[in-house]
């Protein structure tokens, strides 16, 4: 049903923009939540965005819908260090107009939760690129992943049942691995593997998404999958603590009926896997939502809110 929704859109840097959700009561709040959606993402396409922002009404918390150049059909030519860079340019961005011993959090859905990990694990800043330096990031209050899926396991499952679906990957794995990183992968084949069909994807992305040399060697994107190594979490996970830029604790909400997750996940044990992995800077409010669908489209919704509300209060 179409709406409208109070807010103020902030253009954080040139052309880009986050949506803040407000209302006579939430002007001048203290604290922010940063939202970032996951792949095919944008403004107002994760339904329980606004259901947050409902919850957070009565609280000293605001919620911010972060854009990116990656957001909507941008991803397939984007990265996680570009995400993250932009991210803290937000993080300035809303920083600067909060009041001094302000709070803010970074919460990731699916993809976002990507962003959200690597915001936390990667060097600070990142290594410099085409000879341009790359600025250190704002360290964090809070930092939430919802639906934190395995994009490799998803594509490997959804291409094993039909010989011109694996056909189709396997072309796609070797232009990647033959090619130019920037250049764009055959679309009839991105398509095929049931990668959106009117989205461009370059070598980079989709070998970072793909990561046909995981789990020995995994590629950026792959983080969440549930074959990689304990060595390979104390490299990601396990560095959150040593880097710094997460001031409380890193919580993890997966959905219990997730339809990206694959046969016989075992959300559980990922649970206890990354809790042991990232040490002390664990968050125990960390769960599975009962019922929930990977974007949270109607069940779930209250049991989310209230756990991200109960975890702001903490923080």
């Amino acid at each position: 049903m179409a709406k409208s929704h109070p807010g103020t859109l902030h253009e954080y840097a040139p052309r880009l923009t986050a949506f803040e959700f407000t209302s006579q009561t939430t002007n001048d709040k203290p604290n922010a939540l940063l939202f970032v959606g996951g792949l095919t993402d944008g403004l107002l396409t994760v339904p329980y965005v606004e259901k947050l922002a409902q919850a957070l009404e009565p609280t000293s918390w605001t919620i911010y819908n972060v854009l990116l150049t990656s957001s909507y059909h941008g991803w397939g030519v984007g990265s996680l260090d570009q995400d993250i860079t932009e991210i803290a340019q937000c993080v300035d961005f809303v920083r600067g107009r909060l009041p001094t011993n302000s709070k803010i959090v970074l919460m990731g859905h699916s993809t976002g939760s990507q962003d959200v990990l690597h915001y936390l694990y990667k060097e600070n800043p990142l290594p410099a690129s085409g000879g341009d330096e790359r600025r250190e990031r704002p360290a964090l209050d809070g930092a939430i992943m919802q639906a934190p899926m395995s994009d490799r396991e998803m594509l490997i499952a959804s291409t094993k049942e039909s010989h011109e679906t694996r056909a189709a990957l396997s072309q796609l794995v070797h232009f990647a691995r033959t090619r130019s990183t920037t250049e764009i992968m055959p679309l009839n084949l991105t398509a095929a593997v049931g990668m959106p069909a009117d989205t461009p994807i370059n070598a980079y992305r989709f070998w970072s998404l793909a990561s046909p040399e995981s789990p020995e060697k995994p590629a950026e994107d792959d983080l969440f999958s549930s074959d990689l190594t304990d060595q390979r979490l104390k490299e990601t996970f396990g560095v959150v603590g040593e880097r710094g830029l997460l001031r409380g604790r890193l919580m993890a909400l997966y959905s219990g009926k997730d339809e990206y997750g694959v046969s016989g996940l075992d959300m559980e044990g990922m649970l206890r896997r990354w809790k042991e992995a990232t040490a002390g800077k664990w968050d125990e409010g960390s769960g599975i939502i009962p019922g929930a669908t990977h974007n949270v489209q109607d069940e779930g919704q209250e049991w989310l809110a209230e756990r991200v509300t109960g975890y702001l209060g903490r923080v």
